[in-house]
Protein backbone atom coordinates (compact mmCIF):
# COMPACT_ATOMS: atom_id res chain seq x y z
CA UNK A 1 0.00 0.00 0.00
CA UNK A 2 1.17 3.71 -1.00
CA UNK A 3 1.79 6.24 1.29
CA UNK A 4 -0.82 9.31 -0.03
CA UNK A 5 0.33 12.84 0.90
CA UNK A 6 -2.80 14.68 0.95
CA UNK A 7 -0.91 18.15 1.67
CA UNK A 8 0.88 17.87 -1.56
CA UNK A 9 -2.34 17.03 -3.15
CA UNK A 10 -3.56 20.09 -2.55
CA UNK A 11 -0.51 22.26 -2.34
CA UNK A 12 -0.91 23.81 1.15
CA UNK A 13 1.33 23.25 4.31
CA UNK A 14 0.85 21.28 7.42
CA UNK A 15 0.04 24.42 9.22
CA UNK A 16 -2.62 25.19 7.12
CA UNK A 17 -5.92 26.46 8.54
CA UNK A 18 -9.66 25.04 7.39
CA UNK A 19 -10.43 28.52 5.04
CA UNK A 20 -6.78 28.13 3.38
CA UNK A 21 -7.56 23.97 2.92
CA UNK A 22 -11.20 24.70 1.10
CA UNK A 23 -9.65 27.29 -1.10
CA UNK A 24 -7.03 25.42 -2.44
CA UNK A 25 -9.37 22.67 -2.93
CA UNK A 26 -12.27 24.81 -4.89
CA UNK A 27 -9.64 26.59 -7.25
CA UNK A 28 -7.94 22.88 -8.22
CA UNK A 29 -11.21 21.40 -8.41
CA UNK A 30 -12.29 23.83 -11.00
CA UNK A 31 -9.28 23.26 -12.95
CA UNK A 32 -9.67 19.52 -13.08
CA UNK A 33 -13.61 19.18 -12.93
CA UNK A 34 -13.68 16.15 -15.38
CA UNK A 35 -16.69 18.03 -16.69
CA UNK A 36 -14.57 21.14 -17.65
CA UNK A 37 -11.10 20.43 -17.99
CA UNK A 38 -9.14 19.69 -20.76
CA UNK A 39 -6.31 18.09 -18.76
CA UNK A 40 -5.54 14.74 -19.89
CA UNK A 41 -5.48 13.09 -16.73
CA UNK A 42 -7.96 15.19 -15.02
CA UNK A 43 -10.51 12.77 -13.81
CA UNK A 44 -7.57 11.12 -11.73
CA UNK A 45 -6.78 13.93 -10.29
CA UNK A 46 -9.90 15.65 -9.52
CA UNK A 47 -10.16 12.18 -7.56
CA UNK A 48 -7.11 12.26 -5.97
CA UNK A 49 -8.21 16.34 -4.59
CA UNK A 50 -11.62 14.84 -3.11
CA UNK A 51 -9.67 11.81 -1.77
CA UNK A 52 -7.56 14.77 0.35
CA UNK A 53 -10.21 16.97 1.06
CA UNK A 54 -12.43 14.69 2.45
CA UNK A 55 -9.82 13.80 4.86
CA UNK A 56 -7.99 17.48 5.56
CA UNK A 57 -11.54 19.38 5.98
CA UNK A 58 -12.51 17.31 8.80
CA UNK A 59 -10.62 17.86 11.93
CA UNK A 60 -11.03 14.78 13.53
CA UNK A 61 -9.58 12.56 10.17
CA UNK A 62 -7.22 15.05 9.86
CA UNK A 63 -5.87 14.69 13.15
CA UNK A 64 -5.60 11.11 13.05
CA UNK A 65 -4.11 10.83 9.49
CA UNK A 66 -1.35 14.11 10.95
CA UNK A 67 -0.77 11.55 13.97
CA UNK A 68 1.16 8.81 11.15
CA UNK A 69 3.94 11.87 10.50
CA UNK A 70 5.39 14.04 8.22
CA UNK A 71 8.50 12.12 7.06
CA UNK A 72 6.33 9.82 4.52
CA UNK A 73 6.25 10.91 0.94
CA UNK A 74 3.51 9.53 -1.97
CA UNK A 75 4.26 6.72 -3.47
CA UNK A 76 6.61 5.18 -0.30
CA UNK A 77 5.30 1.77 0.77
CA UNK A 78 3.42 2.11 3.98
CA UNK A 79 1.57 0.48 6.96
CA UNK A 80 -0.25 1.75 9.71
CA UNK A 81 1.12 1.03 13.17
CA UNK A 82 -1.65 -1.55 14.84
CA UNK A 83 -2.43 0.91 17.47
CA UNK A 84 -2.49 4.12 15.42
CA UNK A 85 -5.63 5.06 16.38
CA UNK A 86 -5.86 4.47 19.87
CA UNK A 87 -5.97 7.62 22.13
CA UNK A 88 -8.41 9.68 19.63
CA UNK A 89 -12.01 10.10 20.12
CA UNK A 90 -13.73 10.87 17.54
CA UNK A 91 -17.33 11.42 16.80
CA UNK A 92 -17.72 8.81 14.03
CA UNK A 93 -18.34 11.12 11.08
CA UNK A 94 -20.53 9.96 7.99
CA UNK A 95 -18.92 7.98 4.93
CA UNK A 96 -17.68 9.63 2.32
CA UNK A 97 -19.79 11.03 -0.18
CA UNK A 98 -23.47 10.13 2.13
CA UNK A 99 -24.40 13.71 2.17
CA UNK A 100 -23.77 14.42 -1.85
CA UNK A 101 -26.07 12.42 -3.89
CA UNK A 102 -26.98 13.09 -7.98
CA UNK A 103 -24.76 14.27 -10.63
CA UNK A 104 -21.38 14.02 -8.10
CA UNK A 105 -22.13 10.88 -6.68
CA UNK A 106 -18.99 9.18 -9.03
CA UNK A 107 -16.71 11.51 -6.92
CA UNK A 108 -16.93 9.66 -4.14
CA UNK A 109 -16.04 6.24 -6.59
CA UNK A 110 -12.02 5.37 -6.55
CA UNK A 111 -10.90 6.31 -3.53
CA UNK A 112 -7.31 4.51 -2.70
CA UNK A 113 -6.40 1.48 -0.01
CA UNK A 114 -4.70 3.94 2.04
CA UNK A 115 -8.00 5.68 2.29
CA UNK A 116 -9.78 2.78 2.69
CA UNK A 117 -7.25 1.45 5.27
CA UNK A 118 -7.38 4.45 7.13
CA UNK A 119 -10.90 6.19 7.17
CA UNK A 120 -12.98 2.86 5.73
CA UNK A 121 -15.91 0.71 7.02
CA UNK A 122 -13.53 -1.00 9.69
CA UNK A 123 -11.74 2.36 11.21
CA UNK A 124 -13.63 4.78 13.84
CA UNK A 125 -14.67 6.93 10.91
CA UNK A 126 -16.68 3.95 9.02
CA UNK A 127 -19.93 5.09 10.31
CA UNK A 128 -22.20 7.71 11.82
CA UNK A 129 -22.24 9.03 14.86
CA UNK A 130 -25.97 8.24 16.47
CA UNK A 131 -27.67 11.25 18.17
CA UNK A 132 -30.07 10.40 20.92
CA UNK A 133 -32.75 13.16 20.20
CA UNK A 134 -32.36 15.95 21.62
CA UNK A 135 -29.10 15.44 22.65
CA UNK A 136 -25.69 15.13 21.77
CA UNK A 137 -23.80 12.95 19.35
CA UNK A 138 -21.98 9.50 20.57
CA UNK A 139 -18.35 9.39 20.23
CA UNK A 140 -16.03 6.56 19.73
CA UNK A 141 -12.60 5.44 20.55
CA UNK A 142 -10.24 2.82 20.65
CA UNK A 143 -9.11 0.79 23.91
CA UNK A 144 -5.97 -1.69 23.30
CA UNK A 145 -5.50 -4.61 26.18
CA UNK A 146 -2.93 -7.26 26.66
CA UNK A 147 -4.78 -10.67 26.78
CA UNK A 148 -4.53 -10.83 30.44
CA UNK A 149 -6.30 -7.90 30.93
CA UNK A 150 -9.10 -9.04 28.83
CA UNK A 151 -9.17 -12.48 30.43
CA UNK A 152 -9.18 -11.03 34.36
CA UNK A 153 -11.14 -7.79 33.62
CA UNK A 154 -9.89 -4.48 35.62
CA UNK A 155 -10.03 -0.82 35.75
CA UNK A 156 -8.11 1.25 33.62
CA UNK A 157 -7.86 5.49 33.17
CA UNK A 158 -7.73 6.48 29.51
CA UNK A 159 -6.12 9.84 28.18
CA UNK A 160 -8.12 10.77 25.38
CA UNK A 161 -7.84 13.39 22.53
CA UNK A 162 -10.48 15.35 20.77
CA UNK A 163 -9.65 16.96 18.00
CA UNK A 164 -11.74 20.20 17.43
CA UNK A 165 -11.03 23.45 15.29
CA UNK A 166 -10.39 26.88 17.06
CA UNK A 167 -11.84 30.37 16.33
CA UNK A 168 -8.51 30.80 13.65
CA UNK A 169 -9.30 27.76 12.01
CA UNK A 170 -6.68 25.64 13.20
CA UNK A 171 -6.22 22.11 14.70
CA UNK A 172 -6.20 21.65 18.43
CA UNK A 173 -6.05 18.72 20.32
CA UNK A 174 -7.98 18.38 23.84
CA UNK A 175 -7.24 16.17 26.46
CA UNK A 176 -9.43 14.51 29.00
CA UNK A 177 -9.51 11.41 30.80
CA UNK A 178 -11.94 8.57 31.41
CA UNK A 179 -12.35 5.75 33.85
CA UNK A 180 -13.20 2.81 32.61
CA UNK A 181 -14.02 -0.85 34.15
CA UNK A 182 -12.76 -3.75 31.88
CA UNK A 183 -15.20 -6.97 32.25
CA UNK A 184 -13.53 -10.34 32.54
CA UNK A 185 -13.85 -12.09 28.95
CA UNK A 186 -14.08 -9.47 27.14
CA UNK A 187 -13.62 -10.17 23.64
CA UNK A 188 -12.02 -8.44 20.39
CA UNK A 189 -14.16 -5.85 19.20
CA UNK A 190 -16.52 -5.67 22.06
CA UNK A 191 -18.00 -2.27 22.57
CA UNK A 192 -17.98 -1.18 26.08
CA UNK A 193 -20.28 2.16 26.61
CA UNK A 194 -19.86 4.88 28.96
CA UNK A 195 -23.13 6.09 29.18
CA UNK A 196 -23.19 10.35 29.22
CA UNK A 197 -19.61 11.07 28.50
CA UNK A 198 -19.94 11.64 25.01
CA UNK A 199 -20.22 15.11 23.01
CA UNK A 200 -22.26 17.68 24.83
CA UNK A 201 -25.93 17.95 24.65
CA UNK A 202 -26.63 21.33 23.49
CA UNK A 203 -28.78 23.73 25.40
CA UNK A 204 -27.92 21.07 28.35
CA UNK A 205 -30.02 18.66 27.02
CA UNK A 206 -28.64 15.45 27.37
CA UNK A 207 -24.91 13.81 26.54
CA UNK A 208 -24.72 11.18 23.96
CA UNK A 209 -22.48 8.50 24.68
CA UNK A 210 -18.70 7.26 24.73
CA UNK A 211 -18.20 3.79 23.08
CA UNK A 212 -14.51 2.11 23.50
CA UNK A 213 -13.97 -0.97 20.91
CA UNK A 214 -11.46 -2.92 22.64
CA UNK A 215 -8.61 -4.72 20.64
CA UNK A 216 -6.85 -7.30 22.20
CA UNK A 217 -2.84 -7.07 21.44
CA UNK A 218 -1.54 -10.25 19.97
CA UNK A 219 0.36 -12.37 22.42
CA UNK A 220 3.46 -14.12 22.07
CA UNK A 221 1.99 -17.18 23.26
CA UNK A 222 -1.98 -17.65 22.31
CA UNK A 223 -3.70 -17.07 19.35
CA UNK A 224 -7.43 -15.73 20.42
CA UNK A 225 -10.65 -16.21 18.04
CA UNK A 226 -13.19 -15.11 19.98
CA UNK A 227 -13.08 -16.62 23.27
CA UNK A 228 -11.13 -19.64 22.26
CA UNK A 229 -7.24 -19.46 22.97
CA UNK A 230 -4.58 -21.78 21.37
CA UNK A 231 -1.16 -22.56 22.26
CA UNK A 232 1.41 -23.84 20.41
CA UNK A 233 3.38 -27.07 23.03
CA UNK A 234 6.63 -28.13 22.13
CA UNK A 235 6.86 -31.78 22.88
CA UNK A 236 9.90 -34.05 23.08
CA UNK A 237 9.70 -37.03 20.67
CA UNK A 238 9.17 -39.70 23.61
CA UNK A 239 6.49 -37.85 25.12
CA UNK A 240 4.63 -37.91 21.87
CA UNK A 241 5.03 -41.56 21.13
CA UNK A 242 4.58 -42.84 24.64
CA UNK A 243 2.40 -40.24 25.54
CA UNK A 244 2.63 -38.93 29.46
CA UNK A 245 1.75 -35.96 31.67
CA UNK A 246 2.89 -32.54 30.78
CA UNK A 247 2.37 -28.99 32.07
CA UNK A 248 0.49 -26.80 30.29
CA UNK A 249 0.54 -22.99 30.83
CA UNK A 250 -2.75 -21.79 30.58
CA UNK A 251 -4.92 -18.23 31.12
CA UNK A 252 -6.01 -19.25 34.55
CA UNK A 253 -2.77 -21.08 35.45
CA UNK A 254 -0.69 -24.02 34.74
CA UNK A 255 -2.44 -27.53 34.60
CA UNK A 256 -1.25 -30.67 34.13
CA UNK A 257 -2.65 -32.26 30.39
CA UNK A 258 -2.24 -35.99 29.21
CA UNK A 259 -0.50 -36.93 25.70
CA UNK A 260 -1.54 -39.25 23.99
CA UNK A 261 0.86 -41.78 23.14
CA UNK A 262 1.00 -41.87 18.98
CA UNK A 263 0.70 -38.02 18.90
CA UNK A 264 1.64 -36.22 15.86
CA UNK A 265 2.83 -32.73 15.22
CA UNK A 266 -0.14 -30.85 14.40
CA UNK A 267 -2.61 -32.39 16.90
CA UNK A 268 -5.03 -30.63 18.40
CA UNK A 269 -5.92 -31.20 22.15
CA UNK A 270 -8.99 -28.87 24.26
CA UNK A 271 -8.97 -27.78 27.35
CA UNK A 272 -12.68 -27.26 28.09
CA UNK A 273 -13.31 -23.85 29.65
CA UNK A 274 -9.80 -22.70 29.93
CA UNK A 275 -10.22 -19.90 27.28
CA UNK A 276 -11.79 -16.05 28.23
CA UNK A 277 -14.57 -15.98 30.46
CA UNK A 278 -18.11 -15.77 29.30
CA UNK A 279 -21.54 -17.62 28.61
CA UNK A 280 -20.44 -20.35 27.84
CA UNK A 281 -16.56 -19.77 28.57
CA UNK A 282 -14.07 -20.38 24.95
CA UNK A 283 -11.55 -23.68 25.30
CA UNK A 284 -7.85 -23.53 25.30
CA UNK A 285 -6.49 -26.34 22.75
CA UNK A 286 -2.90 -26.94 22.77
CA UNK A 287 -1.56 -27.80 19.29
CA UNK A 288 1.44 -30.28 19.81
CA UNK A 289 4.64 -29.47 18.55
CA UNK A 290 7.27 -32.47 18.40
CA UNK A 291 11.02 -31.10 18.51
CA UNK A 292 13.67 -33.29 17.54
CA UNK A 293 16.88 -32.90 20.12
CA UNK A 294 20.03 -32.11 18.05
CA UNK A 295 22.45 -34.56 17.70
CA UNK A 296 25.34 -32.57 18.55
CA UNK A 297 27.14 -35.04 20.74
CA UNK A 298 28.20 -38.61 20.19
CA UNK A 299 25.77 -40.35 22.40
CA UNK A 300 22.77 -38.11 20.71
CA UNK A 301 24.03 -39.79 17.22
CA UNK A 302 24.40 -42.97 18.45
CA UNK A 303 20.99 -42.91 19.92
CA UNK A 304 19.66 -41.56 16.58
CA UNK A 305 21.71 -44.24 14.51
CA UNK A 306 20.31 -47.23 16.34
CA UNK A 307 16.60 -45.83 15.80
CA UNK A 308 17.72 -45.76 12.33
CA UNK A 309 18.46 -49.56 12.55
CA UNK A 310 15.54 -50.63 14.63
CA UNK A 311 12.94 -49.17 12.80
CA UNK A 312 14.19 -49.74 9.02
CA UNK A 313 10.57 -50.47 8.45
CA UNK A 314 8.96 -46.94 9.29
CA UNK A 315 8.69 -44.84 5.98
CA UNK A 316 7.21 -41.46 7.12
CA UNK A 317 6.64 -40.36 3.53
CA UNK A 318 4.83 -43.61 2.86
CA UNK A 319 1.45 -41.62 2.20
CA UNK A 320 3.01 -39.79 -0.74
CA UNK A 321 3.47 -42.64 -2.69
CA UNK A 322 0.00 -43.86 -2.46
Amino acid sequence: MEYRDYYKFLGVTRTASAEEIKKAYRRLARKYHPDVSKEQDAEQKFKELQEAYEVLKDPEKRAAYDQLGSSWQSGQQFRPPPEWASGFEFSGASRPGSERKGAHAFEQEGFSDFFSTLFGGGSPFGGSGRRAPPGGRDHHARIDVDLEEAFGGGSRTLELKRPELKADGTLELRTHTVRVTIPAGVTDGQLIRLAGQGEPGPGGTRAGDLYLEVHVRAHRLYQLDGRNVTLTLPIAPWEAALGGTVTVPTLGGAVEMQIPAGAQSGQKLRLRGRGLPGQPPGDAYVQLKVVLPPATSAEARTVYESMREKMAGFDPRAELGR
